[in-house]
């Protein structure tokens, strides 16, 4: 029987996004890091709201993965 991951949901508040291909800068890099699942931005509110696995990565390692980009991720705490 196989095992499923388990998954965990974080938002980020991404900052100097200007224009449109932004999120898709912010998307890309953050889809590099490893056992990231998905990713939602939306650039009118600039939240990405990111799904990952939290065995294998962590929430400073996706938000250092946009930042290294030139688009600095902030976790909004719930």
């Amino acid at each position: 029987m196989a095992t499923q991951a388990k998954q965990t949901k974080a938002q980020f508040a991404i900052e100097n996004m200007t224009c449109a291909t932004c999120p898709i800068s912010v998307r890309t890099a953050m889809k590099r890091v490893d056992d990231v699942k998905s990713i939602d931005i939306d650039f009118a509110t600039k939240i990405a709201t990111v799904v990952f696995d939290p065995a294998h990565t962590d929430i400073e390692m996706i938000a250092a993965a946009s930042s290294n980009v030139g688009y600095p991720a902030n976790k909004i705490e719930n």
